[in-house]
């Protein structure tokens, strides 16, 4: 008989709260206040994170968590990671969309006989993102492994 595996459920609430013309402030219970709006290429402004930029965060922050999970559960040791993220922006049938988003993650693990395992992980994470799974934007994900 095969067990049907149960998974929990979460909801995440937040607000926008309009500042003035381009600028939004977006709030959660329990974090701070983050000035958002349109970005510059939209009659925005470049001080403040728009939709885009957090769009293209959450892919790499992701990634990032995802990895650090999985790597834990292995037992995967590692002394740094640090990625980079872009996104392109294009028009598609007259609307605009992320297309893709490319990430290129550097791992540093705190010792050389982890990197079998470690590279097991890293096949795993982007089909383990949510993020990544929720978007219809092509997601690339690059690490590049080193250890002392």
């Amino acid at each position: 008989m095969d067990v049907k595996k149960v998974y929990k459920s979460f909801r995440y609430h937040n607000r926008a709260v309009w500042q003035s013309p381009g600028r939004v402030l977006i709030q959660a219970s329990g974090h701070p206040d983050l000035p958002s709006g349109a970005p510059p290429e939209f009659r925005g402004y470049p001080d403040v994170w728009g939709p885009e930029d957090l769009l293209i965060a959450s892919v790499n922050v992701c990634l990032a968590t995802t990895f650090q999970a999985l790597a834990g559960a292995r037992k995967v040791e590692f002394t740094a990671y640090e990625s980079t993220a872009e996104g392109l922006l294009e028009n598609v049938d007259g609307k605009y969309q992320i297309t893709q988003v490319e990430v290129h993650a550097t791992i540093t693990l705190k010792s050389e006989n982890q990197l079998a395992a470690a590279q097991e992980v890293l096949a795993k994470v982007k089909e383990n993102c949510f993020i990544s799974n929720s978007i219809r934007a092509k997601v690339a994900f690059t690490p590049e492994i080193s250890a002392p």
